[in-house]
Parts: C-alpha cells; structure tokens; sequence
C-alpha cells in the first residue's frame, strides 16, 4: 500500500476517534467551540474518506481515455476541501455568534479541558505524520490534509485556553469570542488550499525555482545553441515539461538524441518525488519566430 493511502486511513481513524470524545463532551457540556470541533472533526473523517479515494484514483496508470492520468483528482480534492473547511468555519461562527448573544455558560469544564487536551496531543501527532508524508511523497492530497489537522490544532489549543480560563475566572464570553476567531482562521487557511487547486486545474507553470533549474541544466549544455517553448505544468505527483533545443544543423540525429537523454535524466534529478513527463523537440535552427506567426 501506497504510504499516502497509509495516511489517509490513519488521519480517517484519528478523526473518528475525535469525533467519539468531543461530540459526546460538547452536547453534555453544552461548549460551543467543543461542539465546534466535534462538528469540524465529522467533516474531518468525510474529507479523509474522500481524499483516500482521490489518491486511490489519482494512481492509475494513463490509459486510452485518460492519456495523462488522473492526477488533477488531487486538484479537485483540494478544491471540494478547501470548500468544506469553509463552510464548517462559516458554522462555527454562526454558532458562536448565538452563543455570545445569548449568553451561554458551558458546563462539564474539567471534563471537557482532559478531552481538548488529549485531542491536541492526538492532532500534533497527526500533523507531524501528515506533514512527512506530504513532502515525502509531494501529494495536494495529503498536504491539503496536513492543512486541515493543522487548523484543528490551533483551535483546539483554542478551546483549551478558553475552558482554562472559564475554569478559573468564569469570564465564559471567551468561549464564544474564541469560536469566532477559529472560524475566521478556519476561513483564511482554506483561501490557499482552494487557490492552489484551481490553479493546478487551470495548468499553471511549475514554480520560478523549478523552471529556472530546467534553464540552468538546458543552458550548460554546450550542444545546445538555444531553446525556446519551454512549457511546464503538474498534475499531482506528476510533472510535464516540453521544449524546443536548437542544435547546430550538422548534428546527427542520433547525438541530438543523445544530449536529450541527457538533460531529460538531469531534470529528473531535481526532484526524484515527482514522475516527469517530458517532450523534448530537437531543432536543426531556430524556428520559434516561425512557430510564433503560424500562431
């Protein structure tokens, strides 16, 4: 099994585990930033149900009616994410909001301090796993799911900063207060989640770092006497590049060949968690003001 199929069961039976203790405080205690994260913690368990799929699909090979693979399923899961932490932050606030209007006094607070506390140690865990994973492997998938528990993180040192300070000072506004300022953190981490989806699905280039390592590697090879089209996208764990190499015009074809082996192994050193997918187009002159007015 795939070490992001691994995590993706362990976060899906972690945040079952959460959702056991912290539904069961929050109705009992009437909290509403651990209702909150009990309710956060249900969309946890759907998100990592889903994204177990989506990494499952993404790993198919390309086939005749998906030549490229599926890796924007990753893309996708992001977005649908990033959406869903959105909407559980746009709950939150709302639910906290009442409570402060109405002022509301939780109950059960020692009860619901131990199991804050242990859902914090649980999600540190969690986070630290999802995070190896994630700049293992380079999975959207599991880093957006790194993203997810990380929010829960801080919320949850929230909410047990708040029930600490209800405990000793009474002051219960802060459980409301708190809740709102989860859920406008909740809201902001999804903005990037979202944006880097869409932006995978639309085929933005690679990062200015990776391409300028591809020009570094095209520029020092002396064969080459210049190159132009360089195109870059990802999809997933998978990376495309193409590009046109000018070659001096009493190059063989066969040491053209040679030398885009060559950079072809060299780029995929740059960054051996990825499969590249390269299309390299040998030519005898420099056709790209030609290529341009056929555009």
């Amino acid at each position: 099994m795939r070490l992001e199929k691994k995590a993706t069961l362990i976060s899906s039976t972690t945040a079952t585990l959460l959702i056991s203790i912290k539904l069961f405080i929050g109705i009992v205690s009437g909290s509403v930033a651990v209702l909150a994260s009990a309710i956060d913690s249900v969309l946890d368990l759907a998100v990592s149900i889903f994204n177990y799929f989506a990494v499952h699909n993404s790993e198919k090979a390309p086939d005749e009616k998906f030549n490229y693979g599926r890796g924007k399923i990753e893309a996708i899961a992001a977005v649908i994410e990033g959406l869903i932490i959105s909407v559980s932050g746009l709950y939150i606030f709302y639910t906290a909001i009442e409570k402060l209007l109405n002022e509301h006094q939780p109950k059960y607070l020692q009860e619901s301090i131990i199991v804050m506390l242990v859902s914090l140690v649980i999600t540190v865990a969690l986070v630290i796993f999802l995070n190896y994973v994630a700049k293992k492997t380079g999975s959207m998938v599991i880093r957006s799911d790194a993203l997810h528990y990380k929010t829960d993180l801080f919320s949850n040192a929230a909410i047990l900063i708040s029930l600490v300070i209800i405990n000793f000072t009474n002051f219960y506004m802060i459980d409301a207060i708190l809740g709102i300022l989860i859920a406008i953190y909740i809201i902001y981490s999804s903005y990037s989640l979202i944006k880097d989806g869409v932006l995978m699905l639309m085929d933005v280039a690679m990062s200015d770092e990776v391409v300028e390592q591809i020009k570094q590697i095209i520029q020092e090879d002396k064969n080459i006497t210049s190159y132009h089209q360089l195109l870059t996208r990802a999809s997933g764990s998978d990376a495309f590049m193409s590009v046109h190499l000018v070659f001096n015009i009493s190059t063989s074809l066969l040491d053209a060949h040679r030398v885009c082996d060559t950079i072809e192994n060299k780029i995929k050193m740059t960054d051996q968690t990825l499969h590249w997918n390269m299309v390299i187009h040998p030519d005898p002159y420099d056709d790209s003001t030609l290529n341009e007015t056929e555009d």
